[in-house]
């Protein structure tokens, strides 16, 4: 199984172009990938820099027919003429998708900096080997506070459906919603996560949970041993990234460690000021 995470900033290129086709025909040539984890989707935005406006979340769709799209809105905003305009994760898997979870992080009063809303996404999917959550989030970058309040609200969701796993009966097999779906505390944590390995946000995640087999481990970390994390942003763009270093991350509970096969960083794209992020599991 293939999973393959980019934070594409709304399909703009170091040349200024935006272009949802070349992310989606760059994301192929990379890998045959089962799922694709996109952060920094926009829609009706005209005032980001080289876009039109255009619906990124449904031209990413359409080139990859066969595959589930789902949309994780983080930002949701009225326009002038009354449309609204969204921006956030998007999640794509031509394997089936069993349920989807959207959860809206924590965002504490910050008065210093810039910030957005920032969103987890979440879908079980029917992977080779059984069940698998695939968890898809963009943590806030200017303040400290509030990316490390939406550390422990990723923390808190998978502490929460590990749970589930663990003590829920299937007690209601209705077509309505109450319809009990089965829960696995096994879980993949991909996305930009806007901070260093020396952050005291990457160790938190790391941190253990009451259930030890619920944790965190670095999929760098386990199959590249005593290696330095490969940079994810800064390796072409120096005008917003004045040196090169690791930002987005794969992390897998523990349990998923005799899967774990592969993980490798793209640094020849660029089509976004972040390279995408290959992991394998079998």
């Amino acid at each position: 199984m293939k999973i393959l995470d980019w934070n594409i900033q709304w399909c703009l290129g170091i040349d200024g172009r935006v272009d949802p086709k070349r992310i989606v025909d760059e994301a192929r040539a990379l890998a045959d990938f089962d799922v694709l984890c996109l952060q920094e989707v926009a829609c009706n935005f005209p005032a980001l820099k080289g876009s039109s406006g255009e619906d990124q979340f449904a031209l990413i769709a359409q080139r990859l027919p066969g595959f589930t799209a789902v949309r994780g809105i983080a930002v949701d905003t009225a326009a002038p003429d009354g449309s609204r305009r969204t921006f956030g994760n998007m999640t794509l898997c031509r394997l089936p998708v069993r349920q989807v979870t959207r959860v809206q992080l924590p965002c504490p009063s910050d008065p210093e900096v810039a910030h957005m809303p920032r969103l987890l996404l979440e879908a079980v999917v029917e992977a080779p080997f059984g069940l698998l959550r695939v968890m898809n989030t963009h943590l806030e970058y200017y303040s400290a506070r509030q990316r490390e309040a939406q550390v422990e609200g990723v923390r808190g969701r998978h502490a929460e459906a590990s749970e589930h796993a663990r003590r829920d009966r299937e007690v209601d097999r209705s077509e309505g919603p109450f319809h009990s779906q089965q829960q696995t505390p096994s879980a993949v944590l991909v996305g930009d996560f806007n901070c260093r390995t020396t952050d005291p946000a990457y160790a938190r995640m790391l941190a253990p949970f009451d259930d030890r087999a619920a944790a965190f481990e670095d999929a760098w970390t386990m199959l590249h041993p005593g290696v330095e994390h490969a940079p994810t942003v800064g390796v072409h763009d120096r005008e917003q990234w004045p040196e090169p270093f690791t930002c987005d991350f794969a992390f897998a509970s523990r349990d998923l460690r005799p899967r774990l096969r592969a993980m490798s960083v793209d640094g020849s794209s660029r089509a976004s000021d972040h390279q995408p992020v290959l992991l394998e599991l079998g």
